[in-house]
């Protein structure tokens, strides 16, 4: 005779698959908020256990509880993580993520998910991102966003409105993705072997480069900024580009390279640019972001970057 499953076991059960259904859409959000993926896998982590201990027989929207649990808690760790950037040496960058194997980490649509957006969205502060997140990422209603962040309807729009504005001064229009794998490619080949002149036709005169490295020896500490010196810092260090393997992996939607060397990732390096050219350089050296963008997934794509004399050193 077969047994019906204990009512508790179901109940664990059901709740395993709802949270499953929109754990993709949670981690986006968190991301989106925090610019770190082990953030936002903690906080999609806490959410799990609190979705756990809930007596979900009364919630009415099981997607709801979670997006408000998961925003709330992503403002929460934002505001702490404004405090101990303070004490970061050296420009900040978005910690990439593997977009390889799910392209958009779970949104309707890629918005507020290329690294150089996600860097201007760090000007806002935490309620006004998740509110641009919430709007323009994942679609949802004004009123939705209002019981989320517990303000007036008239009230999200206001700060969405705003949110806005602030981003339009330094947004830029992307190129689509076939170009910016050109530029990328483009710029490889170029910084490798130092054709200082071929880089600087590919970035625009405003173009500005960003070490990530949190005070490591060697990285820039301090936003390089002009054409000729973006250029420059590209090929000034010639261990970066001897002896190593450079692979195209897919992150936050768009190209990057990954740097490797003796078969230990090194350098990530991701470029943003529109129809006049490369205006932002990207490069994180900071290991934790690094082995965390391998861990996320697929661990990255082996598409070698075209080079003429190969991009393999040897």
């Amino acid at each position: 005779m077969d047994l019906e499953p204990a009512p508790s076991t179901t109940d664990l059960e059901d709740a395993v698959a709802v949270f499953v259904q929109h754990r993709r859409r949670l981690f986006g959000i968190a991301y989106r908020v925090l610019g770190s993926v082990v953030e936002a896998e903690d906080v999609v982590q806490e959410v799990w256990l609190r979705w756990q201990k809930t007596d979900r027989s009364v919630v009415v929207s099981p997607v709801a509880f979670l997006s408000t649990a998961t925003t709330r808690l992503a403002i929460n760790v934002a505001l702490s993580a404004r405090v101990r950037r303070e004490t970061y040496i050296g420009p900040w960058l978005p910690e990439p993520v593997d977009t390889s194997s799910d392209p958009e980490v779970g949104a309707q649509r890629a918005e507020a998910l290329e690294l150089a957006l996600l860097l201007v969205l760090e000007k806002l502060n935490p309620v006004e991102r998740a509110a641009y997140v919430l709007r323009e990422a994942f679609d949802y209603s004004y009123p939705e966003i209002g019981e989320i962040l517990q303000l007036s309807p008239v009230n999200v729009r206001k700060i969405v409105s705003r949110a806005r504005r602030h981003l339009s001064d330094e947004k830029r229009e992307s190129v689509e993705a076939a170009e910016h794998r050109r530029l990328l490619n483009a710029f490889v080949a170029a910084a490798r072997t130092g054709d200082v002149a071929s880089l600087e036709a590919l970035l625009t005169p405003d173009a500005v480069s960003l070490s990530d490295g949190n005070g490591m020896r060697g990285v820039a500490r301090i936003p390089v900024s002009g054409r000729a010196r973006v250029a420059n810092l590209a090929t000034a260090h010639p261990r970066l580009w001897q002896d190593v393997d450079v692979r195209l992996v897919d992150a936050n939607g768009r190209g990057g390279a990954m740097i490797h060397r003796a078969g230990v990732p090194s350098t990530f390096l991701m470029i943003a640019a529109s129809e006049d050219g490369i205006f932002q350089v990207m490069w994180v050296f900071e290991p934790t972001k690094i082995a965390a963008f391998l861990g996320s997934g697929s661990r990255g794509a082996t598409t070698l970057l075209s080079h003429p004399a190969g991009l393999s050193g040897q």
